[in-house]
């Protein structure tokens, strides 16, 4: 099990600095010559029809709402396995990083609600700066080593984790268009044979799979976000296979597209939404409802939500500080929650996708510089202040 946490955490670690490199990349095109170049790929037309069928999009959208349905799929896959028999299984575990998600999303939004209060189009982006991204988050630690305990880090992931179901039913509740009953009806349909697949025993997966498609397909109709098809796929994916205990066809999947979404979705994905013009940009630019919401939401509601949240629970002994942490340490992986990017960047993506485009530019001003001001505050205050723990050595 330690082994299998190891090569998760040293995956998403690697992930991050990609992250990082497709960040760069993303501000070099937009700020240089290659600016144009940069958005008309993105608005690269791509059309899939089959018969009457037909999914018109610009390339962006296609990695937006198709590749992170991939990423949403592999995040599912996460939840079940950690709710059925990982660190989300055990009440004793769950209870301090459930409340520290709370308290994560709960101050940001209200802090970024507080700023941008009466204007109806910039409130849509009150849950920007509640989402972690436990790509960089991990990352950040993993470039500590034995500085930080493993405790710290499974209490980390688990928070991130228990954040994507925050983020996945925000999604489901706010940012849901007008809908279409026909495509509902059939992602439904698609929906209720997967149940009913896993409740038969099938673990044939390419079955899954091409069912999981259709479904995928309706649901980007319908007017409900298409990547909670991946997650609702994923939680029909079964754990175990009857008739070879020894086979996980969960497992199976979530090995094999751990690489793919770490490597290739997600840094795609920032390569697509991390662009922003910096020519001009000042101080009052930070300074804008928009933008001063999610850098004081992000990096100071995420510190205070997680940290108080978390000290809460402690102290009225509904959980305990995890083994050989510190309350210091507990406080750098807080600020450390503040690293919003991927997740944040997808969620304004939908706040903002039919109104308020005017603002794209304050969203991700805010949001790369929140992101940045958390990795490097986490980071020094957890290298500064603390010691090698010899137990986390290789």
């Amino acid at each position: 099990m330690i082994s299998l946490i190891r090569e998760f955490l040293k995956l998403e670690s690697a992930g991050g600095l990609l992250l990082v490199v497709a960040t760069v990349m993303a501000l070099f095109m937009k700020n240089s010559a290659y600016s144009e170049w940069y958005g008309a790929l993105l608005n690269t037309p791509v059309n899939v029809a089959i018969g009457e069928f037909q999914i018109a999009k610009p390339l962006l959208l296609w990695i937006n709402d198709g590749l992170m349905a991939v990423f949403f799929f592999v995040v599912g896959l996460e939840l079940k396995r950690e709710f059925l028999e990982g660190e989300l299984s055990n009440r004793d575990q769950i209870m301090l990083p459930a409340f520290a998600a709370i308290g994560g999303m709960l101050v940001p939004a209200a802090i970024y609600a507080y700023l941008n209060w009466g204007n109806p189009i910039t409130m849509n982006g009150w849950a920007i700066p509640a989402a972690t991204d436990i790509a960089f988050a991990l990352g950040v630690l993993a470039l500590l080593g034995s500085r930080v305990p493993v405790t710290l880090k499974l209490f980390l992931m688990a928070l991130a984790i228990l954040d994507d179901v925050g983020a996945i039913i925000i999604i489901a509740l706010f940012y849901t268009t007008e809908l279409s009953t026909l495509s509902l009806t059939t992602a439904g349909i698609c929906l209720f044979l997967l149940i009913y697949m896993n409740k038969r025993g099938v673990t044939h997966l390419p079955v899954y799979i091409f069912i999981g498609v259709i479904m995928w397909a309706s649901v980007l109709k319908s007017g409900v976000h298409a990547t909670l098809a991946g997650v609702f796929l994923a939680f029909t994916i079964p754990l175990r296979d009857a008739e070879n205990p020894k086979h996980s066809p969960l497992r199976q999947l979530e090995h094999e597209l751990h690489p793919s979404v770490a490597y290739v979705i997600l840094p795609l994905f920032a390569f697509a939404n991390a662009g922003v013009p910096l020519a001009g940009m000042t101080i009052e630019a930070l300074l804008e409802p928009v933008s001063l919401g999610i850098i004081a939401g992000l990096f100071i509601g995420k510190q205070l939500g997680v940290f108080s949240f978390a000290w809460l629970a402690i102290k009225l002994k509904l959980a305990r500080l995890p083994e050989k942490v510190s309350w210091t340490q507990l406080y750098g992986a807080a600020i450390l929650c503040g690293i919003g990017f991927t997740m944040s960047l997808f969620i304004a993506s939908l706040a903002f996708e039919h109104e308020g485009q005017e603002y794209i530019r304050q969203v991700r001003l805010g949001i790369l510089t929140a992101s940045l001001l958390a990795a490097i505050t986490g980071y020094l205050l957890l290298r500064f202040t603390q010691k090698k723990h010899p137990e986390t050595q290789e």
